[in-house]
């Protein structure tokens, strides 16, 4: 079963890790699914003909957005969201101000996208932005008043020469974070990966089909999430149950995640602890502190001390192996070694 250890080395942010919310949420959406006709339908129609319209009209004209959308009743099975929300298919003419003023009556935010201290633009330059709110709250009220298409929500907002553009808003659900695909196995830091470039909208649950399938043996997905809005950081960790899937996947170095409309090939590379004690003298010849380099090279796999690195990696056909330390937001990376 996992153990205290285990999970004090894979952070999982406060939550349990069996994540009973996605069974619930799967059970209200199946229930959903098979429940007769209400009165909720003649509203459904609306939205029906608004999506194959373009959406060109606004939400406000359907009189009660919330009853189409699909988040009323996950919103009553206590489903968390990140303050954090990405608005995207912008107008090209909206400015900061006008992005603040759309969205200003769900509460207090701040707008948000990459680089715009930099930058200095008042604009979007690529025609999304993030809505960092103040309560959590207001995500669940923009959600409330977004109608949807294809599974995804939509609000309309003008710019100077646009009016009632639908635009995407894509909230992060916390229990999207972790999943658990075999809770019978222990979480092994040592037969974990680092996924560097994930999109922010793939789940855990779908980073984990897509690695299980390709190497087999998955028994935990995380995305890696800032602390403080819980939002994805481009990042995730897999956990497999046995050696032969970890080195299959850290061999393969890159791996295509295709889901949905989702297409990207990313970087995978052994997840780098820093309370490891060097493998080759468990501390004898460093006074026994942790273990500041690890050999992702599948002969070693091992981590070492500064002294015992330099006298392995003095050994015929290792001495071009590169150590792998751990860096900020858990991103393992290779460091020259210079030789004593």
């Amino acid at each position: 079963m996992i153990n205290e250890r285990m999970i004090s080395n894979m952070p999982f942010y406060g939550k349990s890790p069996f994540f009973p919310g996605v069974e619930e949420a799967s059970v209200a959406s199946a229930a959903s699914a098979g429940s007769p006709p209400g009165p909720n339908d003649q509203t459904q129609d609306v939205v029906n003909r608004l999506s194959a319209a373009g959406l060109s009209m606004c939400v406000s004209a359907l009189g009660s957005p919330a009853r189409s959308s699909p988040v009323s009743a996950g919103s009553e099975h206590g489903e968390r969201f990140s303050r954090k929300v990405f608005v995207g298919g912008l107008p090209p003419d909206i400015d900061e101000d006008e992005i603040t003023s759309s969205f200003r009556r769900f509460g207090p935010l701040v707008v948000d996208w990459p680089h715009k201290a930099e930058s200095k633009s008042y604009f979007p330059p690529k025609g999304y932005a993030f809505l960092l709110f103040q309560d959590e709250s207001s995500v669940a009220a923009l959600m409330e008043a977004c109608i949807t298409d294809d599974d995804k929500l939509y609000l309309c907002v003008s710019s100077p020469t646009i009016r009632d553009k639908p635009v995407q808003i894509r909230p992060w659900r916390l229990a999207d974070a972790d999943f658990v695909l075999d809770a019978s196995m222990p979480l092994d830091p040592r037969k974990t990966v680092f996924v560097g470039g994930v999109p922010r909208p793939l789940k855990a649950v779908e980073l984990a089909m897509i690695m299980d399938r390709l190497y087999g043996g998955v028994c935990y997905a995380g995305i890696d999430t800032d602390p403080e809005l819980k939002y994805p950081k481009g990042a995730g960790r897999v956990a497999f149950s046995n050696q032969q899937s970890y080195i299959a996947a850290i061999s393969a170095r890159f791996v295509q995640l295709q889901h949905g409309d989702i297409d990207k090939r990313v970087e995978v590379k052994p997840y780098v602890l820093d309370d490891q004690m060097c493998d080759e003298c468990a501390g004898a010849r460093c006074g026994s502190k942790f273990a500041p380099f690890f050999c992702a090279n599948v002969t070693c796999l091992q981590y070492y001390c500064e002294h015992c690195w330099a006298t392995i990696h003095s050994r015929p056909g290792r001495e071009f192996h590169k150590p792998l330390v751990k860096e900020g937001a858990d991103r393992p990376r290779a460091v020259p070694f210079r030789w004593c």
